[in-house]
């Protein structure tokens, strides 16, 4: 996502180590739902995981383990079974097996109104798509870097929790468990159960936070 009139979206430098810890994990929780990881990205991982350990959303207790997963599957496995496993189930040949946007699990189709709804929420954000995203707005990783930009972005009037709140319960958080449900139980997955295990953790604890406000 890119800001109207803007190259790029601005983030917060000074950002309490909570928000901080939550804005990285949006934002690798997007990489990783976007595209299989490179080899970089999981090497990266792996070496990120004291400083994620050490923060203060890391390390709450029904996050440790799912990270900790992460960690050692990033630790013991290869790029190329990410990108193989990443292709069979969520591009196919032919059928896609399992679909990363909201609008599917809303209506059943995709392209459909909540789509619509979400475009006219960011438009009011000052928010578009950038040029150099393929996905719908509805694809899981782009409503992960939205909230990244909620969280980290530097204009406050958008960037603050009521928005957070506003937007995680209205285009992720109606449907998302539904998807998790899918990767949990699908038997051709292993390294993307693990994503979606931690991603379910972590959006239950941004759940009863926002429910809390």
């Amino acid at each position: 996502m890119t800001e109207k009139n803007n190259s790029s979206l601005e983030l917060d430098t000074n950002l309490s180590a909570e928000d901080l810890a939550r804005a990285d994990l949006y934002g690798l929780l997007a990489l990783l739902f976007y595209a299989p990881p490179p080899t970089e990205l999981l090497e990266k991982i792996t070496h990120f995981s004291q400083e994620m350990d050490s923060s203060e959303v890391a390390s709450t207790s029904l996050l440790q383990g799912p990270w900790n997963e992460l960690v050692e599957l990033a630790k013991s496995s290869q790029a190329e079974e990410w990108a193989d496993e990443y292709e069979t189930s969520f591009i196919g040949v032919g059928k896609q097996e399992i679909f990363l946007y909201g609008s599917f699990y809303l209506t059943g189709f995709l392209n459909e109104k909540p789509l619509v709804a979400l475009r006219h929420d960011l438009e009011r954000m000052g928010l578009e798509g950038s040029e150099d995203i393929t996905e719908t707005e509805d694809h899981i990783a782009c409503l992960c870097e939205v909230m990244r930009y909620l969280i980290a972005g530097e204009d406050l009037s958008i960037c603050n929790l009521t928005q957070q709140k506003q937007f995680f319960n209205q285009h992720i958080r109606v449907w998302v468990n539904e998807l998790f449900d899918i990767l949990e139980s699908y038997p051709h997955l292993k390294l993307y159960r693990a994503v979606g295990e931690l991603a379910r953790i972590f959006f239950e604890i941004e759940g009863q936070a926002f429910d809390m406000v």
